[in-house]
């Protein structure tokens, strides 16, 4: 006895049918210029094709007839590919940094970590602070507490902004910062044009007036 085994066809590409695998005997038709031909048939569409040079993509298929447009479809899968890539750009991830807080932290250590919160935060990162106490620091919550809100206050002068209020969690003191764009680009520009002063006196030039103005006025902000 014979055994006849059905062999499915190539898998069809991802994405709307195009050209010669659009088979419905009808369509509604239209042009990517906005031209509407109404409905016609698989033959007039496929004529209609060859006299423009576009390609038929069908863009509604369960539309009653199916609706398909003429248009340069490796054009339009290019500006599609190009929009999906500007999207993912956008939804970049924002991670969350955690930078660790003692209530007798040095002032060396201090700048330290304050230098690891700029990195973050002009990076587009979230930046988690935690003051942590332990033993007989716990005794002394308040004057961390105070201690710990003059070191928030620094790192909004640096470009954040407090998302979180410090709270008292057990034996922690925890807030969350964002990146506060808008302080950042000002401290960026504020730091170029600090260097370039810099760099005219030590060659002994005379500082542009303008740039002059500016860091006086930023000076005085």
């Amino acid at each position: 006895m014979e055994v006849f085994i059905k062999r499915r066809g190539a898998p069809r590409e991802k994405g709307p049918r195009i050209n010669e695998n659009i088979r419905t005997p009808e369509m509604r038709l239209t042009h990517e210029d906005g031209t509407a031909y109404g409905v016609v048939s698989l033959q007039e569409a496929q004529r209609l094709r060859q006299e423009t040079g576009l390609d038929l993509v069908e863009v509604s298929p369960n539309a009653k007839p199916p609706v398909v447009k003429l248009i340069d479809y490796g054009r339009f899968k290019y500006d599609a590919q190009k929009k999906a890539n500007e999207q993912k750009k956008k939804q970049a991830k924002t991670l969350l940094k955690e930078i660790q807080f003692r209530p007798n932290i040095e002032s060396h250590d201090l700048d330290t970590k304050l230098k690891r919160a700029e990195k973050f935060l002009h990076q587009s990162d979230k930046v988690k602070m935690v003051m942590q106490f332990r033993g007989r620091e716990m005794a002394h919550r308040d004057q961390g507490f105070e201690k710990f809100k003059a070191i928030i206050e620094m790192v909004v002068k640096i470009g954040g902004i407090v998302e979180s209020p410090p709270k008292m969690m057990g034996n922690r003191i925890i807030t969350i910062l964002s990146p506060d764009k808008k302080a950042i680009k000002q401290i960026l520009k504020d730091r170029i044009r600090e260097a370039k002063l810099i760099a005219q006196e030590e060659a002994g030039e005379t500082p542009d007036a303008e740039m002059d103005d500016a860091a006086q006025e930023s000076a005085s902000e």
